[in-house]
């Protein structure tokens, strides 16, 4: 999930003060479920291709910055090899870092760590990923080439896994540390997320008392749904997410503090 936008549903106006939504929620990383759809990237002949990225890139491998389309977060997009084990990748948007990532392959083979930093909005949020090799680099590429599989989440900050949120009589209000906020009703209408580089707006829609559904649009396309559930003992939430420009599904588990 990029930086998670979420909201809650509530009871009727005269419950919604007792919704099991409100508070603050941390993301407990071991209890992630990782997508299982391999990502692609390849270093060869010069050039950078990552499948992994919606829509895929493809760059000369040579450090500079070079313009991309189709990218709500992102205009242009840099790759360059740090060593015969490691490619750093800068994402930039209106000439700004957004994204960097740097990736570098264990001695082995076997294992590929992405350390990335997320500096898009007010804070900087930075974690590992670290994935197993489900496919070869082809002949003659960089070996952080190939086909990987996600395996495991790990050192995420704490302002990329804390979320707030506030019961309105008609919705509620959401924030992250990161910067991201918004005030939405339960009436399946979109409305923009402040501080979302991407211009992102959300619609939201009640289950029950304990569970809603959070539709995600960029530029006017379903990009991601979110299914909300809190506990019966009102201490954790979970989500369950599905990427509709990627296909890529998961969950995550939020405790509340």
């Amino acid at each position: 999930m990029k930086a998670l936008t979420l909201c809650a549903l509530l009871a009727p106006v005269a419950a919604f003060a007792d919704s099991p939504f409100d508070g603050t929620w941390v993301a407990r990383e071991e209890a992630a479920t990782l997508d299982q759809k391999p990502y692609v990237i390849t270093l060869a002949n010069g050039v950078f291709d990552s499948q992994a990225a919606v829509p895929p890139v493809k760059v000369k491998a040579d450090g500079t910055d070079q313009p991309v389309k189709g990218h709500a977060y992102y205009d242009t997009f840099a790759a360059k090899a740090d060593g015969p084990d490691s490619i750093t990748t800068t994402l930039k948007k209106g000439g700004k870092t957004a994204y960097e990532n740097h990736f570098s392959v264990s001695a082995d083979g076997k294992t590929l760590t992405q350390k990335w930093s997320d500096s898009s909005g007010t804070e900087t949020a930075s974690g590992e990923n670290i994935y197993t090799r489900v496919g070869p680099a082809p002949k003659g590429a960089h070996a952080a080439s190939g086909s990987w599989r996600i395996t495991k989440s790990q050192n995420t900050s704490a302002n990329a896994r804390t979320l707030t949120y506030k019961a309105t009589a008609d919705g509620m209000s959401f924030s992250a540390p990161t910067g991201q906020s918004y005030t939405a009703k339960f009436d399946g209408k979109e409305v923009p997320v402040a501080g979302d580089p991407g211009g992102q707006t959300v619609s939201l829609k009640k289950v029950n008392a304990s569970a809603f559904i959070e539709t995600d649009h960029v530029k006017g396309k379903v990009v991601e749904v979110d299914h909300w559930t809190v506990a019966p003992d009102g201490k954790t939430m979970k989500v369950e997410w599905e990427r509709k420009d990627s296909g890529r599904k998961g969950s995550v588990v939020f405790d509340k503090q």
